[in-house]
């Protein structure tokens, strides 16, 4: 098993827990409250930003040429994320300029680049991977009877498609060329699972 199966694995507990969330059930299904969801939108933006500066840290310390590339595609791809949620963001009314992180957004961006400025590529790789992996697990899942008529449709559709689904592949091929098996990838990881679980029910708490 290839070490970014086996974190994965490792982590179904916290996978579940964040499909069975009612935030994402209620993307599922639609019923999410319209406040909620402009919440986690602004926040997300901020989150992503950080996200993309922390591909562009681990692209400049990629030791060779495939693996800077690779990050830095994958920093396209977070931009191009971007756009979706300024296009939610003028539907809903979210000004992106404006947002102040709360406090479990603060807590999963500063994790992420303390771990991109401070540590190797392979462990800021696996920190990064729950982030790409579970919403395309939980894009699959929400997508798996076909994709729903509702307001999030967009959502699901975003995370389901065929183009989301090959990066968080690049991003675990990145874990498993750098990254090295031991405690601290396999609590960094938790970590990152961790803080997903948290941005979502800091969302649903509002």
């Amino acid at each position: 098993m290839t070490l970014s199966n086996e974190l994965w694995t490792a982590n179904q507990d916290l996978a579940k827990a964040c499909l069975e969330h009612p935030f994402v059930q209620g993307i599922g299904d639609g019923t999410l409250e319209r406040v909620k969801f402009a919440y986690y939108v602004g926040q997300d933006a901020f989150f992503l930003e950080a996200f993309a500066r922390a591909y562009s840290i681990a692209a400049a310390k990629a030791p060779d040429w495939v693996g800077f590339t690779t990050f830095h595609n994958l920093a396209g791809g977070v931009l191009a994320e971007l756009q979706l949620h300024s296009g939610y963001a003028s539907q809903w009314g979210v000004n992106l300029h404006s947002v102040e992180p709360g406090t479990a957004t603060r807590r999963y961006t500063d994790f992420l680049l303390a771990t991109a400025w401070g540590q190797d590529v392979g462990l800021t790789a696996a920190a990064m991977s729950p982030c790409m992996r579970l919403y395309a697990f939980l894009g699959e899942q929400l997508a798996s009877n076909g994709i729903p008529n509702h307001q999030y449709a967009d959502w699901i559709r975003t995370y389901s498609s065929a183009d989301f689904q090959p990066l968080a592949q690049q991003l675990e091929n990145l874990v498993d060329n750098y990254a090295t098996v031991n405690a601290v990838v396999h609590s960094t990881y938790r970590y990152a699972m961790l803080c997903e679980y948290d941005f979502f029910q800091a969302a649903w708490s509002l």
